[in-house]
């Protein structure tokens, strides 16, 4: 049963992202903005490169970015699906796996990831991002979290 929890939060994860961003390219021009509030605004991005736009203007950026993101897909399906490992862990590792897939997907199909979520103070900007970026930190997250509380655990137990 676990497995299949870790399978739904992968597909609803990816639905989400790829339908997020299908809405964001069919009603937003390329580099077009919707302001919602003074700090943040939906706009309509292509990040080439890595996070925050790393080697975006490199040749290599296009291989790089697909091929490392795709071995790290790999080993989280094996790790999520096939792995003996604590279903928290896997858990927390189906999110990362989830967004992974959806900017994989973006790579393979478009040559580029589509981003859109926009905050901002003034002129300075946070670079864009999107359903798959916030599902990969939070994935990290909760796996950092679950970590640092077993190691927390360990120490209490072993020192007291």
């Amino acid at each position: 049963m676990q497995r299949y929890t870790q399978f739904l939060i992968v597909a609803l994860v990816c639905g989400l992202d790829q339908y997020t961003k299908h809405l964001v390219v069919r009603h937003i021009p390329y580099l077009g903005e919707i302001r919602v509030t003074s700090f943040f605004s939906v706009v309509h991005g292509r990040n080439y490169g890595g996070i925050f736009g790393f080697l975006s203007q490199h040749e290599a950026a296009r291989y790089i970015f697909l091929i490392f993101p795709l071995l790290i897909v790999l080993f989280l399906l094996y790790y999520v699906f096939l792995a003996k490992a604590a279903a928290s862990r896997r858990t927390a590792l189906a999110f990362v796996l989830g967004g992974a897939i959806g900017n994989v997907y973006d790579r393979l199909t478009q040559g580029y990831v589509t981003d859109f979520l926009d905050f901002y103070y003034g002129a300075y900007h946070w670079p864009a991002f999107n359903v798959a970026d916030i599902s990969i930190n939070l994935g990290i997250c909760l796996w950092l979290w679950m970590e640092f509380l077993r190691t927390g655990k360990e120490t209490i137990i072993t020192s007291g």
